[in-house]
């Protein structure tokens, strides 16, 4: 045996042999894997099949299209509605009255249920899209991609609202500054003239003052002097008076969110909420299966609810026109409804399993789940919870807490059915 083996030449049969073998046996990995891949990506295809009837399927996508638009529509039209009933009742202005504190309770509300939408939903669902089987393992279950496009996102909302804040701050202190040059304006004949001769006169008399015997002139004066310097007291001769209103020097938290934040935030959260809803609704309009859609009718109707609701809250606070709050919330209602006309159209060549529609899907969901994480943490929760007013009654406090965590327990329990 041994002389046999010193006859023959390795280079002839030794090592065609091997390389042979070793052909073989990667060639039998590579085929079980991509037999694994593929009964994986066809187990979904067969399940689906198992109960697949085209004409039962279009029925309940035509009851859930008008099922999501009635939701989405009742629930983003409540807060606007609300805000437009205050406008027109004198206790609007008070933060303190009942519909003022049923805003704070529904916006509080609200963001738990945008956050349980980021956290439990989209999170969820992208990360399922990216490691599904019917990808290839290299790169995407080698790395936590859900996760990393997530935060990629909400580091990119935090720009997008800083800079859209920024602009609009702008926009309204040159308004107001125009505004301020123009009473200026009109009340400087006035003071030529010697009109508000008086207020010297006034200003001397400290003790008449605090007696509360106000003269008008001089109220014309102080309301003068601040419009033309942005507060609410008037200086002169090194005195100061106070008109009724305190200065409204704050810090941190104890500052009320500016009139172009609640702006930025409205539509960087309509962004983040549509984004989701578009695959939402092409997931259900694709699908064959009444099995599948059935139980999404009910949980996709008080999705869109809660959605809607968080988001006309955001609307009604950035107080929009009326024009422009009615477009928001019209997109937002048809937007789901849309996407399922849409996904029963291509149902026929869409295949929702290929890897392209899996990868498009798992990045949306992520970059929904971190500007919805982001919104709900910043926007909505800590520029209320932590604010000034919000510390300075604990009945508000503990009522906008168990409102947080029914918003955010409500909507994380839809995942059982969606």
């Amino acid at each position: 045996m041994v002389a046999f083996l010193e006859k023959m030449e390795p280079s002839s049969y030794v090592f065609p042999y091997l390389r042979t073998q070793l052909q073989q046996i990667a060639a039998t990995f590579l085929v079980m894997a991509a037999s694994v891949a593929t009964e994986s990506c066809a187990a979904a295809a067969e399940e689906e099949a198992e109960c697949r009837d085209e004409a039962a399927a279009l029925r309940l996508k035509m009851v859930a299209v008008a099922s999501i638009l009635v939701a989405g529509a009742a629930g983003v039209a409540i807060p606007l509605i609300g805000r437009w009933w205050r406008r027109g009742t004198s206790s609007s202005s008070s933060p303190s009255s009942s519909s003022g504190v049923a805003f704070t309770l529904a916006k509080a509300f609200a963001a738990g249920v945008i956050l349980a939408t980021g956290f439990v939903h989209m999170l969820n669902d992208a990360n399922e899209a990216l490691t599904d089987p019917c990808l290839p393992e290299s790169p995407w279950r080698h790395f936590p991609f859900p996760g990393f496009i997530a935060m990629l996102a909400a580091l990119g909302t935090l720009v997008a609202d800083f800079v859209t804040t920024s602009l609009y701050e702008k926009t309204d202190q040159a308004a107001a500054a125009a505004t301020s040059v123009g009473d200026d304006q009109d009340t400087a004949p006035l003071l030529e003239a010697g009109s508000l001769a008086g207020i010297t006169s006034v200003v001397g008399s400290e003790a008449s003052y605090a007696a509360g015997d106000k003269d008008p002139m001089h109220i014309v004066g102080m309301r003068a002097h601040s419009q033309l310097h942005g507060h609410g007291s008037y200086h002169e001769t090194g005195s100061v008076y106070d008109d009724g209103h305190a200065h409204g020097h704050s810090h941190g938290f104890d500052e009320e969110p500016s009139g172009g934040r609640h702006v930025a935030a409205a539509q960087i959260l309509e962004l983040g909420i549509v984004s989701h809803s578009v695959i939402i609704g092409l997931s259900l309009g694709v699908s064959q299966s009444p099995c599948t859609i059935r139980p999404l009718v009910a949980a996709l109707s008080f999705h869109q609810f809660f959605e809607g609701f968080a988001l006309g809250g955001c609307i009604s606070q950035a107080q929009f026109k009326s024009f422009s709050a009615l477009m928001m919330a019209f997109f937002f209602a048809i937007t789901t409804p849309a996407g399922i006309t849409v996904g029963a159209c291509i149902a026929s060549f869409y295949n929702p399993n290929s890897p392209r529609a899996l990868v498009v899907e798992g990045i949306l969901d992520s970059m929904s789940a971190g500007i919805l994480i982001y919104m709900a943490l910043v926007d909505l929760i800590a520029a209320d919870f932590l604010s000034k007013r919000m510390r300075s009654n604990p009945r508000l406090q503990a009522g906008s807490y168990v409102a947080l965590f029914l918003g955010a327990m409500a909507m994380a329990s839809l995942a059982i059915w969606a």
